[in-house]
Parts: C-alpha cells; structure tokens; sequence
C-alpha cells in the first residue's frame, strides 16, 4: 500500500463498491429530474407524505448505509463484546491515529457529500428553508460517534446497542431542542461542531483498547448467580435428543439477545409516562406507541447474530468444521434457529405486556388509555375495537419474529456475494423510489392507473412468490433436505394460516373498495413462505460446498 490514506480508501471501495455505485446512480438521478426532466419554475404539489417519500425516505435509507459501512457495521457483530474495528486491520503497519482518522475523515466528507448534493440537487418544497452546512456537520457528528461507540470493547454481550441508543437519542434531543427554539445556524454550527473532536477522541481510544485486545469482562460478576443456581438440589435431565441440545445452545447463544435488550430499554422508555401525566394524553399515547415498537426495531439488531450460521465467525460467512460436523440434519439446526427466534420473540413481548399496565398504574396514567378505548368503541363497535386491538398486537408480534427470520436463508447460505448483493438490492428499492414518486406526483393519471392496476400487480407478485416456492420445494425434495411429510405439513400448515387471514380481512374489510380476490392476493402475500423454506437449503449449501 502507497500509504495508510490509500490502504483505508481501498479497504471501503473494494467491500463497497457496488452500494457506493448506487449511491452515486442515486445522485446522479434526483440532478437528472432536477435540472431536465422538471421544468424551470414548474410547481409542485406538495404534502408530508409526498414530501417524505420523495426526499426523506431516500436520504435516510443512504444515512443509514453510509453508518454503516464507515463504521465497520457489516463486519462485526452489534451484540458482542469485542470492538466491531476488523481485527485484521490492527495488523497494519499504521499507527491508531491513522486507523481512527482516515475512517472517520471518509464518512465525514461522504455525509457532508450525500447532504449537500440532495440540497442542490433534491426538489424541496417552495416554503421550506434548508439550512446549507449544520445538518452535513450533524450527520459527520453523528457518524463520529457512531464509530466511536461501535468499536468501543464492552464488558457484557448488548452493551454497544444500548450504550449506542442512548447517546445517540441525547445528541438528537438537543439538536430537536434547538430547532424547537428556533436557533440560528451559526448557533447550530457552534453547537455541532465541538462534536467532531469530542467523537475522535472517543474513537481513539476505543480502537486502542481494541487494538491492544483489552476487552472488560463483566460476565464474572453474573456468574455467581449461576453457582448458587448450580448449587440448589434439582433434578439433572439430560438431552433426550440432539434436536434438544442444539435448541438449548441457539437459546443461549442468540435466544436471550432481544429480550435482554428490551428489558433495558424499557424502564427508560416507560419513566416519560411519569412526565406526562393525564395532562399529556399526546406524550402518553406517543411514548406507548414508542414501546410497542421496540421489540421490532431491536430485532432487527438481533437478527445480525440470529442468521449466522456460527456466532463466532465475524469476518467471514461460512461454517466453521465445529458446526459443520454436528450429528443433526441441516433441517434441524434451522428448526432450533426458528424455535430459538420464537422463544425469544415471545420472551420480550411478555416483558412488554407486564411493564405497559404496571407502568400505567404506578404513572396514574391508566384514563388516558381507557378515553382513548372507549372513544374507540364508539366509533367502531365493540366486536371490531377488539379484533383492532388483537389484529394489531398480532401484527407487532409478527413483525417481531419476522424480522429475526426474515434474512435467515441469506445468513445461512455463507455466500458472501448474496449477502452484500441483498444490501445493494436493498439500497437499490430505496434509490429508485424517488423518481418514480416524484413521477406519480406530477401526474394524476399515472396514480390512477396505478391504483386500478394494483390487483394485477398482487397477481405478478403472488405468482413470483409461488413460483419461488415451487423451486425451493422442489430443490428441497431433490436433495431430501426434508422429508416429503415435512413437506406437506408446512405447505398445510401455511394454507391454513393464509385462509385464517383471509376470512379475518374479508370480516374486517367488508367494504366494495376491497374486493374478496384483492384481499386474498394480500393474505397470500403477507405470510412468509419461500423465504423461510429456503434456509434449510442454504444452510445445506454452506455445509456442503
């Protein structure tokens, strides 16, 4: 390498060249619409839901990239202990310094970039006044500290997601304020850029300590715990299979992540009901909303470790012989992993159920709730505000366990080609939402069109997903990667699960606007299923290669 500048530049193109090529197809295409295909002083009509689809959604998606590639995100695990720097850059030959600067100079001068071209390039809406330089100096902040706190070493499993959460939110809170107070942007700038020095120390002295492998532990602490455990008279049962076994060691491997990382998150969530009070009902009914989201947003986290196919692999994707070698079918380590994801799904929506009404008691904060439910009864009947409620706390728990299973079948295939071609598919969607929204904003036929084409379109997509499953099974039942009784259980079990839907919708939604087909097509949709087959098959291709 020419110099450390060089070999930094070349570590980030070459892992991210593709995702970095969106982006700039991303810039390239919002100029285009800016400058040739809108007219000059053409107006547009503009409302919140436009507005963030158009411009926020996009820019957010490519903030959020760009976290995580300059902060070694997609090279480490979020809930260890370990710093998430690759350890094998601490081999070269380059001082701290250059390994803590030349990271965090890329991603500043990336944000900086990414901000100031959807500035020039982005149509904002006529009365908005952008600022020009403290929401780059906010984002380069923020990243700072991003990377500081990522590969900083912890002393327990979760503490960098926790630790992550809560400094991030005060640096926004104070930023909010400020914007609440109306600050000018040369008190935003002061406010910000002290920031930037403050993040770089931080950073140095994680990637140090990284650097010099001094990682705390605190586990000890704990373990006394588990001696007294050990000591109590109980009766020892061994596995009666090796089924049980692996189910056993998923659990405390993964099963215990997210609601470990719930049950710390809420007692800080839930103490905002304490500042509300009956005279906030708006705060109150934000702050549950804020909860009932929780277990999803964090398994999104946890999945990171749920869909590797070894927790001790971090640099690399495919199987070590140890787990390669064990005496259990590729269908059974993915049932332990399912049953794992289930256990711990239901793990920490318990905790929520139990700490949302204790909180309402101990907070006074109970009629809030009970105004809001009865206000809802009235508009809607008895019979249809329970099936809200229960349709709703299903969906919150689907949503939970789908998002620790939903890229299972990419972890496990130990390519890493498919697993980075997903993130760039994924940034992809993101990119080319903008023109299209922008072109459906500025003609209302194209919407139209759109909105009498959507059957059609649940129709490609149904086909598409049972046509996709058709090749899984078939690949499934070619290889005996599951048994043929397997087989027809879960297609039985999922036709039962799409009809349920189904007839629930149809109940709930009887209205002409949504035809019975329509809202059929969307049952089928909703339910996973080629998805989910697919991860015993590509557990079995990284096993086997």
């Amino acid at each position: 390498m020419r110099s450390p500048a060089f070999a930094i530049a070349w570590e980030f193109r070459q892992r991210h060249r593709w995702g970095l090529i969106a982006v700039m197809g991303y810039l390239l295409v919002i100029a285009t619409i800016r400058f040739l295909v809108l007219q000059p002083g053409q107006p547009l009509n503009w409302d919140d839901v436009h507005f963030a689809l158009v411009l926020i959604v996009p820019l957010s998606a490519t903030f959020t990239y760009f976290l995580a590639v300059f902060s070694f995100g997609f090279a480490g695990d979020l809930a260890g202990r370990e710093s998430m720097y690759p350890a094998r850059l601490f081999t070269l030959p380059m001082t701290t310094a250059a390994l803590v600067g030349w990271p965090m100079l890329y991603g500043s001068a990336a944000m900086a970039i990414l901000w100031l071209a959807t500035r020039l390039f982005g149509v904002w809406p006529p009365d908005v006044a952008v600022p020009v330089i403290w929401p780059a100096l906010l984002a380069a902040a923020f990243l700072g500290w991003t990377q500081a706190l990522t590969w900083m070493p912890y002393p327990l499993p979760g503490f960098r997601v926790i630790a992550a959460f809560l400094w991030l939110a005060v640096l926004d809170t104070v930023v909010m304020l400020a914007l609440h107070f109306k600050a000018s942007e040369l008190t935003m700038v002061a406010l910000i850029a002290p920031q930037l020095p403050l993040a770089y120390l931080a950073a140095h002295f994680a990637v140090a300590r990284g650097r010099r492998g001094d990682v705390p532990d605190w586990r000890g602490m704990f373990g006394r715990l588990g001696q007294i455990a050990e000591a109590l008279p109980r009766r020892r049962r061994r596995f009666p299979a090796p089924a049980g076994a692996q189910a056993w060691f998923e659990w405390r491997q993964h099963g215990r992540t997210l609601p470990g990382w719930v049950a710390i998150l809420l007692p800080f969530e839930l103490a905002l009901l304490f500042a509300a009070g009956n005279d906030n009902p708006s705060l109150v009914w934000y702050t549950l909303f804020g909860v009932l989201l929780t277990p999803p947003f964090m398994a999104a986290f946890a999945a990171t470790t749920v869909r590797k196919s070894d927790p001790r692999v971090r640099d690399s994707y495919h199987m070590t012989p140890f787990s390669a070698t064990r005496p259990l079918t590729s269908a059974a380590l993915v049932a332990a992993k399912l049953r794992t994801t289930i256990w711990s799904t239901l793990a920490a929506w318990l905790l929520v159920v139990v700490a949302i009404p204790l909180a309402l008691t101990l907070s006074g904060t109970w009629p809030v709730v009970i105004e809001r439910a009865r206000q809802m009864v009235e508009a809607v009947g008895t019979a249809r505000a329970v099936v809200i409620v229960l349709l709703g706390f299903w969906l919150l728990l689907a949503s939970t366990w789908k998002q620790l299973v939903q890229s299972l079948y990419i972890g496990l295939s130990g390519r890493g080609w498919l697993i980075k071609s997903s993130v760039f598919l994924t940034v992809s969607i993101f990119i080319f939402v903008e023109p299209i929204i922008q072109w459906l904003s500025a003609h209302g036929a194209a919407r139209a069109a759109l909105w009498n084409a959507v059957p059609l379109i649940a129709a490609v997509l149904v086909c598409f997903k049972m046509s996709a499953a058709v090749w899984v099974a078939t690949r499934l039942l070619r290889s005996r990667v599951l048994s043929d009784r397997t087989l027809v259980i879960g297609a039985a079990c999922w036709l039962v699960v799409v009809l349920a839907l189904h007839g629930l919708l149809v109940w709930f939604f009887s209205t002409p606007l949504f035809p019975r087909y329509l809202l059929a097509l969307i049952a089928i949709l909703a339910i996973p299923l080629a998805r989910l087959s697919a991860a015993p098959l590509a557990l079995a291709w990284n096993r086997h290669r």
